[in-house]
């Protein structure tokens, strides 16, 4: 069943991409804050597809497919969307470190299943961290606006730049359990060379 409600909610949160974009360039004062609620709104989707999809037994190859997708696109736009309106080094270290790690990453899990090993490079509590800083982080950076006297913006920064963080440190745990393989797989390739 591919139509099912997990895999409605991973096309939503796709389908908020292009919306995201329209708010933040729109010119109104409730644009910012409508870009970083509906960002918000699609993080919040991140965690009930995949609750529903083991709740209700409904896991399928396209959800497994779509939903890495899916965060992966929703935040390189944001990066994106930040980066154009926030020049500074430290911002757009941590975007490149961010969209460098998700690509890295996202290579190395494709040839660890290419060779029966995913599992070493499955999900870790670190990178649920990562996720949760990320999502609440650059939803307060996209929002903006300060909240009375909150400073929104700069909190997001923060809580952005430790997700960067765990980020490095997730993709080294990452590869050094995928290591010991691709070195495997390195000997057996220069073996059948010989």
């Amino acid at each position: 069943m591919r139509w099912n409600l997990p895999n409605t909610l991973t096309l939503l949160r796709i389908a908020a991409i292009p919306l995201i974009v329209l708010l933040f360039y729109l010119p109104y004062p409730w644009s910012n804050p409508a870009a970083g609620l509906l960002f918000a709104a699609a993080g919040i989707t991140d965690t009930l597809d995949g609750y529903f999809a083991r709740r209700l037994g409904q896991t399928s190859r396209l959800g497994a497919f779509l939903d890495p997708v899916a965060d992966k696109l929703i935040v390189a736009v944001a990066l994106v969307l930040i980066v154009s309106h926030d020049t500074r080094l430290i911002i757009v270290l941590t975007a490149v470190v961010i969209i460098g790690r998700e690509i890295t990453i996202s290579a190395l899990r494709e040839w660890m299943a290419e060779i029966g090993q995913r599992r070493k490079v499955a999900v870790s509590q670190l990178g649920k961290i990562k996720t949760v800083l990320q999502i609440v982080g650059l939803s307060m950076m996209l929002y903006r606006v300060p909240l009375v006297f909150f400073p929104t913006y700069r909190t997001g920064v923060i809580l952005t730049e430790l997700a960067a963080l765990a980020t490095l440190v997730s993709m080294v745990a990452y590869l050094r359990a995928a290591w010991p393989e691709l070195m495997r797989q390195e000997a057996n390739s220069s073996e059948t060379q010989r």
